[in-house]
């Protein structure tokens, strides 16, 4: 496959696999994974099962996972301040992604932190700290950024991108940082490394996005 088929497939796989583990919300909140190997096996095992729209809907990791994506693909570069268009342009697909989540279950914090949002002014991606925000939902999103900025070239585009994603929703660094990890291991796929380097990898990167944080200032 070449990297175009390999960016379609992650992308297509990273929604069946949403929509797999979610059931219409049946399983996404079952905490025992023999639980849910037994409804499979109920419904005839997993080659019999038939993922489509009704019985199996993406949840909100995905409609907000596309919103990361769009807004990476947008005319964000054309910008004199780059950054600053691209953050304000996930903001505002962030909350126009609120807008599908009809029987999808997103969490109380991303709706929360969303609504603060105001992309039409100036650093109105920012939220303030919160001491709660330390859930998934930043993570879950984060998969696009590490295919945007997949060379090790990228690696600050990237830790900037993914930890200021993140704080739209979740500003707290076990938040943010999951979607610095989710996005960094995208890379390094890409990149063909070893998974068996990818933890090391990361506690260096670790190093950085402290770097970052303080150099940004805020809620450090």
């Amino acid at each position: 496959m070449d990297l175009q088929e390999r960016y379609a497939a992650s992308m297509v796989l990273s929604g069946v696999g949403d929509a797999l583990g979610y059931k219409n919300g049946c399983w996404e909140f079952v905490r025992l994974g023999k639980t849910i190997h037994s409804r499979v096996e109920d419904l005839g095992g997993v080659e019999a099962l038939k993922v489509n729209p009704k019985n199996f809907r993406v949840s909100d990791d995905t409609v907000m996972h596309l919103a990361t994506a769009e807004a990476l693909v947008s005319d964000w570069r054309s910008s004199d301040e780059p950054k600053e268009k691209l953050y304000l342009t996930l903001a505002r697909k962030y909350q126009e992604c609120m807008q599908d989540m009809d029987g999808r279950a997103p969490g109380m914090m991303c709706m929360s932190s969303t609504a603060r949002l105001e992309p039409d002014h100036p650093k109105g991606y920012v939220i303030p700290f919160s001491m709660s925000g330390g859930g998934c939902g930043a993570a879950m999103r984060a998969v696009p950024i590490g295919l945007y900025f997949s060379h090790p070239s990228q690696l600050e585009d990237l830790i900037a991108v993914a930890i200021e994603s993140g704080r739209m929703t979740h500003n707290h660094p076990t938040g943010f940082l999951g979607a610095l990890a989710a996005a960094l291991f995208t890379s390094y796929a890409i990149q063909q490394k070893p998974p068996v380097e990818w933890g090391a990898g990361l506690m260096e990167v670790l190093d950085k996005a402290m770097k970052y944080v303080k150099e940004i200032g805020r809620d450090v």
